[in-house]
């Protein structure tokens, strides 16, 4: 769970002691139905292990707690138990769980040709799909009963806390994932069910005509893989014929045969007709089969979901506590509504309050560049900056930079 980069004794203490500061001045509230939870945590430790079947019977000593120990990455279940402190599992007597849902950057094709803030982008896209198509959408959950975190690090949480979602089995939450990754749904059979018969003395063996794709409005993963493919067809057109006619070699086609494709649709209207019809027999020669399903296979992964399935699937996952901070990066981990998603930006919002935390000197240990708005962190492994302290600790604890402080 916990991936830290080994620091140096004098890094880890100054991180340590900045965490310390944090959680002096920063309570932090407990979870919902807070006695019936098991807690976690990994201290600042150069070799740390998890601690964990912990509860607290009050707040107060929570708090006195976590001010105390300044953990460096602080958890709680997202299971209720009736004995949550019990150290075996079969022991904790499960009472019920919320549903919960990871998204995180790790989860994200090319994520590793991306910067970080490049991810926190692409994976908050992920993030606003999952509430608005699948659990407000198809699934129908309340938003007041989601729960909608910054995870700290790249990516984001949420949970559900329906109590009619609370009893379900870890078969029954894979049921759900599976619907929002798309397993087993095939999009080519969504745009390519036959018309019904026009009437009851249509000819054995006459042509089948290909039905219009559903509706772009039609629930479900009907109208979610025309909107992708119309999201396809609408990019095409931006690009232009050579692009397309590149594409579509790379999809199989030769290149002369690709480059008569690409001014079909591009230059001779085939776009706009596929689009106005929702079929793709609207040429006198047939769409190439090859490209219709390797078209359909990209719209495919423009509309599947993204989320950690495990995390969903245990229903004894610990999860990390909002408000606390994230032994990794030093960013808290920020509760967030709908509304306040479009703009939220992590690099801006989610670092610790340190307030009049004095300017750090840092030491690069690698080349940096991260656009923080109101003081970027650019230079070269051995350089020197000056920065505030909670993006100073977040490129000490990234194994980026090094403190340089001033004896005494």
């Amino acid at each position: 769970m916990s991936k830290d980069r080994p620091l140096d004794p004098p890094a880890l203490e100054w991180a340590q002691a900045r965490f310390a500061d944090y959680y002096r001045s920063q309570p932090i509230d407990p979870p919902p139905r807070f006695a019936r939870r098991e807690f976690a945590w990994f201290p600042f430790a150069s070799d740390s292990t998890m601690r964990r079947h912990v509860a607290w019977g009050s707040v107060d000593e929570f708090h006195r707690f976590v001010q105390r120990e300044a953990p460096r990455h602080l958890y709680y279940s997202t299971a209720y138990y009736r004995v949550p402190n019990h150290p075996k599992m079969a022991e904790k007597e499960w009472q019920g769980a919320d549903l919960v849902f990871d998204l995180d950057a790790d989860h994200l094709r090319g994520a590793g040709e991306r910067t970080y803030a490049e991810q926190l982008d692409q994976v908050k896209a992920g993030l606003r799909r999952l509430l608005d198509d699948f659990l407000w959408g198809d699934f129908g959950i309340d938003p007041e009963e989601t729960e909608i975190t910054f995870s700290g690090g790249r990516g984001y949480h949420v949970k559900v806390r329906s109590e009619g979602l609370l009893t379900l089995s870890s078969p029954e939450r894979r049921d759900l994932v599976d619907y929002i990754l798309g397993t087993g749904v095939d999009p080519l059979e969504i745009i390519d069910a036959p018309s019904p018969p026009a009437d009851s003395h249509r000819r054995a063996g006459s042509r089948r005509i290909p039905a219009p794709w559903p509706d772009a409005e039609a629930p479900g993963w009907a109208g979610r893989t025309t909107r992708a493919i119309l999201a396809v067809l609408s990019r095409w057109e931006r690009e232009g014929t050579a692009p397309v006619a590149g594409e579509l070699r790379a999809m199989g086609l030769p290149e002369a045969r690709a480059a008569r494709w690409a001014e079909r649709l591009v230059e001779q209207g085939g776009l706009d007709r596929i689009r106005q019809s929702r079929r793709f027999d609207v040429f006198k020669e047939p769409f190439p089969p090859d490209v219709l399903r390797a078209m359909v296979a990209q719209a495919a992964i423009e509309v599947q979901g993204e989320t950690d399935a495990p995390v969903t699937t245990d229903i004894h996952r610990l999860i990390r506590l909002p408000g606390s901070l994230h032994g990794g990066t030093g960013f808290r981990v920020v509760p967030l509504d709908r509304d306040r998603l479009p703009e939220f930006d992590p690099l801006a919002e989610a670092r610790a309050p340190f307030g009049d935390a004095p300017i750090v000197r840092v030491e690069y240990l690698q080349h940096v560049d991260y656009p923080f708005p109101d003081h970027p962190a650019r230079g070269s492994a051995g350089s020197t900056d000056e920065l505030p302290t909670a993006i100073a600790l977040f490129l000490v604890l990234r194994g980026e930079a090094a403190p340089r402080l001033r004896p005494g």
